[in-house]
């Protein structure tokens, strides 16, 4: 299992960037929330997502961190530098920490991927059962999360506008004169 930190504090590839954290406690949202702003990149990162190339790190960019409480899984909304959304990163967590400072995740390494136009698709499972073969996560952990990879796709083939209404509220939150 990985431990990641929401603020980004252990990537390399970011040289530079602010970041605020805020906790919400609310009927829509109940978590941390943060926010990464690369203001210095080593250099671009580019990833395939559902068969489409797309810039997901460079400066000017930000990443929106959505961290819920008592929930299996974080949301990485991704933006470019003019802030629309390019990706939103969903992990699948066996539990989320809920400290300000210190909110951090333990990844269960199965990720959903999903485009701002709700094509999404699952990846890093060859991660899952290389961790499972070596001991890192049990076979309960390791089924709990392709079970809880398959809700989460199946809510957003369903109701995919619930889905970025929800981030977008939490990025009104944190950078409420921003927006």
């Amino acid at each position: 299992m990985k431990i990641k930190y929401i603020d980004k504090r252990h990537w390399r590839r970011l040289q530079r960037r602010d970041y605020k954290e805020i906790r919400l406690e609310d009927e829509r949202f109940d978590g941390i929330v943060g926010l990464v702003t690369m203001q210095k990149v080593k250099s671009p990162l580019q990833v395939e997502v559902v068969g489409k190339f797309i810039t997901v790190a460079d400066t000017g960019y930000q990443w929106l961190q959505l961290l819920p409480k008592n929930k299996p899984f974080s949301i990485t909304a991704m933006y470019d530098n003019y802030g629309r959304p390019v990706q939103y990163y969903i992990d699948i967590n066996e539990q989320n920490v809920i400290e300000l400072g210190e909110a951090r995740a333990h990844d269960l390494f199965l990720d959903v991927l999903v485009l701002p136009n709700g094509a999404y698709e699952l990846v890093d499972e060859v991660d899952l059962k290389f961790a499972l073969k070596k001991g890192s996560i049990t076979k309960e952990q390791y089924d709990f999360a392709y079970q809880t990879a398959h809700q989460i796709m199946n809510n957003i083939q369903k109701d995919f506008e619930t889905f970025k209404t929800t981030i977008d509220y939490c990025r009104k939150k944190i950078t409420p004169s921003d927006n």
